[in-house]
């Protein structure tokens, strides 16, 4: 591995792509941290500390995570890549439901897949307006915030600055996730979320250890073997999501022999991946703004009833831990119905020769692709409700911060490690391609005399 990695650099157009992405990284890092004009940033930050501590972190805490921690100070990027989130999420829906958007991904080819690009620019800017709009009322009340003035100058001045700031970050994240995508190296999108995540890291070190107070043994809170059960522990977290994340059922593929003319064509054997996490970290992303839109209305509606419920929603529990995880199996075979067509992959197959050898071809095919899809899609829809559960028991049972034990599970793991394997499976193509070696050194056998 270190070897593939000294070769990276040693590829000139590699080393370039490296060289952008890193740039682009650091210039998204660097407007975190530029604060929105009229807002007491220390004031804002106290706050959001201590609800982290009286919520346990599930209040804005996926906005938080995506944004790279810019949401709980109000920069100029404060609503991250979340709205290109939601509207990609929504574009990609509305093309299985709609006949026009359906026709226009699927025969315009690259003209009609820039349409839905531009579709989904759109959707990105609008949403970015609404939500940037919302908070800016949100923050002009000092009821929302423990009776303190979070605003110097409320009013619709504030309100068109807010909305702009917010609606201009989002546009620009945006534009450069997109050069990332074209210049650098790996997805754009996927590669600024987890720089966010990741940014998170030295301040959940710096609070493990506080805890292990190396200097003071009699402040300590947590042992040793307490850390390395953690460790452990996030070992095995890791190792299981790769295995989920990378797990795929194959279905064997025959293609029948056509002769056209003096030529030949199919006969080969090939297969259908159906992966076990099919749907990735979309499930979450939905169970989790349902479970906040209550929350997120409460603060606009003075009613007692309905503030007391959602903020019921809100408490780390058992109702909340089943809740959120039904939603998420929900969510999974919801998702996974959507994007994947078994009627239309039959039909695809048996229009140029494709069978299941011990299957029939056409309805009996779209039948065995949906018993595959239903079996395979319940463990890894288990897997992500158990995934995104366990920061919340980690927490409560090692009497660590959320910030930690986030790393432990959740949304940030499976994003970092998604992200992390589809990078490297990119450089390791353009080594391969350059006939240098991968990551991975394959073992040659030795020939027998």
């Amino acid at each position: 591995m270190l070897a593939a990695l000294s070769n990276i650099f040693k590829i000139p157009d590699l080393r370039k792509k490296i060289f952008i992405t890193f740039g682009l990284i650091a210039v998204y890092r660097l407007g975190a941290y530029i604060p929105t004009p009229g807002i007491d940033g220390a004031a804002l930050a106290q706050f959001f500390e201590n609800m982290a501590k009286s919520t346990g972190g599930t209040l804005f805490g996926i906005m938080d995570l995506f944004s790279g921690g810019a949401i709980s100070k109000l920069t100029i990027f404060a609503l991250g890549i979340m709205p290109y989130i939601s509207s990609s999420i929504i574009m990609q829906l509305l093309t299985t439901v709609v006949p026009s958007l359906e026709k226009l991904a699927k025969e315009g080819g690259e003209e009609g897949r820039k349409k839905i690009t531009q579709y989904t620019r759109l959707g990105t800017v609008l949403l970015a307006i609404v939500q940037a709009f919302f908070i800016s009322l949100w923050v002009e009340n000092p009821a929302h915030f423990q009776g303190v003035q979070i605003v110097q100058f409320p009013g619709l001045g504030f309100r068109l600055l807010t909305i702009l700031t917010f609606a201009s970050g989002t546009a620009f994240i945006m534009w450069l996730g997109e050069q990332i995508s074209e210049y650098g190296i790996g997805n754009g999108m996927s590669i600024i979320i987890t720089a966010g995540i990741v940014s998170r890291l030295p301040v959940a070190i710096r609070q493990l250890i506080m805890l292990l107070s190396p200097t003071s043994t009699s402040q300590t809170q947590v042992s040793v073997f307490k850390l390395l059960f953690m460790i452990f522990l996030l070992i095995v977290v890791i190792v299981a999501v790769i295995m989920i994340t990378q797990g795929q059922r194959r279905i064997p593929v025959q293609y029948a022999k056509r002769i056209i003319g003096r030529k030949v064509y199919g006969g080969q054997s090939t297969y259908i991946p159906f992966r076990v996490n099919h749907a990735g970290v979309i499930p979450i992303i939905f169970a989790q703004s349902l479970l906040m839109f209550p929350a997120t209305i409460a603060g606009f509606i003075p009613n007692q009833g309905f503030q007391n419920a959602a903020n019921f929603l809100l408490k780390q529990n058992l109702v909340y831990s089943l809740l959120y995880s039904l939603l998420i199996i929900f969510f999974c075979y919801f998702y996974t119905a959507i994007t994947f067509n078994p009627v239309e992959v039959s039909d695809n197959m048996k229009k140029y020769g494709g069978f299941i050898p011990g299957i029939r071809p056409g309805k009996p095919t779209a039948q065995y692709f949906e018993y595959i899809l239903n079996r395979v899609t319940l463990p890894g829809a288990i897997f992500l409700a158990l995934i995104a559960i366990s920061p919340n028991w980690i927490s409560r049972s090692l009497h660590i911060p959320y910030l930690v034990a986030s790393f432990f599970g959740g949304t940030a793991i499976l994003i970092t490690v998604g992200v992390m394997l589809d990078t490297m499976k990119q450089v390791e193509s353009q080594l391969l391609m350059r006939h240098y070696e991968g990551f991975l050194k394959k073992g040659k056998l030795r020939s027998r005399r």
